[in-house]
């Protein structure tokens, strides 16, 4: 085959890419785990460095030829340590739940106790949850929010663990809009001898530029995926202590994987490279400054919002007082050009797959350039889709003003 462009390959695959290029470009997309990688993380993640085998770690792989492979994967590590501040990383988990999972492999037998947040108080499935492979194998006890106000209650928190005493404690979140404080679960840690897991997959990006307090002195262990507010490509990092590094690395490889994603690790480092600039910290505050522009402005509107606002990059809407559930909300959003996600809320009394609530996020936006006039229009707009959720004329006369303000900040190319 002499033309190798992809539109000559494979069109139909080629046709669908740029459909989705366009999509992207054209819609907001507040779904809070998503984002715009840096175009310069792009062009690794599509780079040569795909073609290479390289199993094992820098200066000690099972195959030859790893002279550049190896300065890779060195600066991405040695750059993560530098911006965060720890002793040691690993970039290989092939995403955020592998490298989760890689924790539980170098610490833990099947049956041992292990805690995390409950998934329907905004915790994640691998920290417990009974579905995942982390509930399944282990012994897993969840800890909640109260009621009063949806926060973490760590009253409960610390009364399960003394009475479960668990190997390892996870505290993360991902629908979860409130400041995770690392010290009050290090304590608790501490208490009952137990290692302490902090996965910032949803935070890495607002850690490293300061605009949330960071695990680092706290946490034993801190998992990340790689994207998200870090704005890198789709992959996992786990960073550790020196006591625990040799039992990480032997989780990851030989434990649970082979050769890593050698494109991936060099989109790392780029994004690592990128997160220690001044402008990253500006990004970062802008993102936590947004999301809470846009939380004012919805609460403004009469939507009803968990735990009252937001500290961070996310925000959890609750529909149960505009009598729309979650599903329907989300789905009459992206009509609209607005796209989220459904989600469960606290003591929420419908299912997980027809929850009553919203959830959303502004790193793509802040990526975008987009400010506080925007977060206020945005929120007018949600407000009357989710008001009239079947009025196909609102939902059309919004796609094409959305249309229109997307046209004003182009995507990063």
């Amino acid at each position: 085959m002499t033309d190798h462009a992809l539109a000559s390959v494979d069109p139909k695959i080629a046709k669908q890419i740029l459909l989705e290029e366009e999509r992207q470009h054209r819609t907001l997309r507040l779904i809070p785990s998503e984002n715009y990688a840096f175009p310069a993380v792009m062009e690794a993640c599509g780079s040569v460095l795909n073609n290479k085998y390289s199993e094992g770690y820098a200066g000690k792989r099972y195959y030859e030829g790893q002279q550049h492979i190896d300065v890779v994967e060195k600066l991405a590590c040695q750059r993560l340590k530098k911006l965060f501040g720890v002793d040691h990383a690993n970039v290989q988990p092939y995403s955020g739940s592998p490298a989760n999972l890689a924790v539980y492999f170098a610490f833990l037998k099947p049956g041992d106790t292990v805690m995390g947040l409950g998934l329907p108080s905004g915790g994640h499935l691998t920290h417990g949850w009974g579905v995942s492979i982390t509930g399944a194998y282990f012994n897993a006890v969840q800890y909640g929010v109260r009621e009063s106000d949806h926060r973490i209650d760590f009253d409960e928190v610390a009364k399960l663990a003394k009475e479960h005493k668990p190997k390892l404690i996870f505290c993360g979140t991902t629908a979860y809009a409130r400041t995770v404080e690392f010290d009050r679960f290090a304590e608790i840690a501490r208490d009952v001898g137990a290692i302490l897991a902090a996965d910032i997959a949803h935070i890495s990006g607002l850690v490293a530029g300061g605009a949330h307090p960071t695990p680092v002195g706290h946490a034993d262990i801190i998992t990340s995926t790689t994207h998200k507010t870090f704005r890198g490509p789709r992959g996992g990092m786990i960073m550790c202590t020196k006591e625990h590094k040799k039992a990480i690395d032997r989780a990851v490889f030989p434990g649970l994987q082979g050769g890593p994603h050698n494109g991936t690790t060099a989109g790392i480092a780029i994004a690592a490279r990128l997160a220690s600039k001044p402008e990253f910290r500006t990004y970062a505050a802008n993102v936590v400054s947004n999301a809470k522009h846009l939380a004012d402005e919805l609460m403004s509107q009469g939507i009803t919002l968990v735990t009252g606002g937001t500290d961070n990059h996310l925000v959890l809407c609750d529909l149960r007082s505009c009598n729309v559930p979650g599903k329907v909300a989300a789905q009459a959003l992206d009509r609209a050009g607005i796209v989220c996600n459904y989600n469960s809320v606290p003591f929420d009394t419908r299912k997980p797959f027809d929850p009553s609530g919203i959830r959303i996020g502004t790193p793509a936006l802040t990526t975008r350039g987009m400010g506080k006039s925007e977060m206020v229009q945005l929120a007018r707009w949600m407000n009357e889709v989710i008001r009239a959720p079947d009025d196909v004329g609102v939902t059309d006369r919004i796609r094409g003003e959305v249309e229109a303000l997307c046209d004003s900040f182009p995507v990063p190319r």
